[in-house]
């Protein structure tokens, strides 16, 4: 965005998780995803410059586009699919980037189907909807053993390393409960299922990262604070 200094943002941010995970104590890293959901290719190129490693897109279309960017080529980056997965629209995310937002049986069948067809494993984090709100993706509490179970079930094609949140959009602090329940989700609810590891916490974006990280985040996705506003 012209007037926006991404390596200056991307230092302050750096400086507010480093500040967060000494107040928090002993714990996870916490990996920096930068959200560059809608933004131009020059201002990801400016953040991979300032040294951000991973990128998280919303759009699987978007997706395929910036990754065959001729500006982006050479530059190393890890890929993150942070938006909600349309089962027809798998093929272009599989064996291109972490999925967040595994939620639902008819995804899993998906997207084992075209891990298959590459030869691959692919890995994913479950998003689970604990705020119970009917407009937001993520699977319920109560339907998350059954869909840990699917994920088991696909012979290695599939291997998920952990739950994503999108908490109700109410504070940093009144967030902080959500963190907390998924922290305690994870803790208890691998079972011992194969292919099912549940140590990364995705969770926390520009408003309430300092708040994830308290409560344990090993993953933040971070879009205004880094890259401004989104275009419209």
């Amino acid at each position: 965005m012209p007037g926006v200094d991404i390596a200056a943002n991307l230092a302050r941010v750096r400086e507010r998780i480093a500040a967060a995970c000494e107040r928090r104590g002993p714990g996870p890293e916490v990996t920096l995803i930068g959200v560059s959901k809608r933004q131009p290719v020059t201002a990801l190129r400016a953040a991979l410059a300032a040294g951000l490693r991973d990128l998280g897109e919303n759009y699987a279309q978007e997706l395929h586009a910036k990754q065959g960017a001729p500006e982006l080529q050479g530059i190393p980056v890890r890929w993150h699919f942070i938006g909600a997965l349309q089962s027809n629209k798998a093929r272009l995310v599989v064996g291109q980037a972490l999925i967040h937002a595994l939620d639902r049986p008819s995804l899993v069948t998906a997207i084992a189907a075209r891990a298959r067809a590459l030869g691959a494993t692919q890995e994913v984090l479950v998003e689970v909807n604990l705020g119970g709100e009917a407009q937001k993706a993520g699977v319920l509490p109560a339907a998350l053993p059954a869909l840990l179970d699917a994920i088991a079930a696909q012979d290695g094609a599939l291997r998920c390393l952990g739950l994503m949140l999108i908490p109700p959009a109410d504070g940093p602090e009144r967030t902080r409960p959500f963190f907390a329940a998924l922290r305690e989700l994870a803790t208890r609810g691998a079972g011992g299922r194969p292919h099912v590891e549940l140590r990364e916490l995705s969770m926390g974006m520009s408003g309430d990262y300092e708040v994830a990280i308290a409560e344990g985040a090993t993953m933040v996705r971070v879009g205004t604070a880094i890259f401004g506003e989104r275009p419209l």
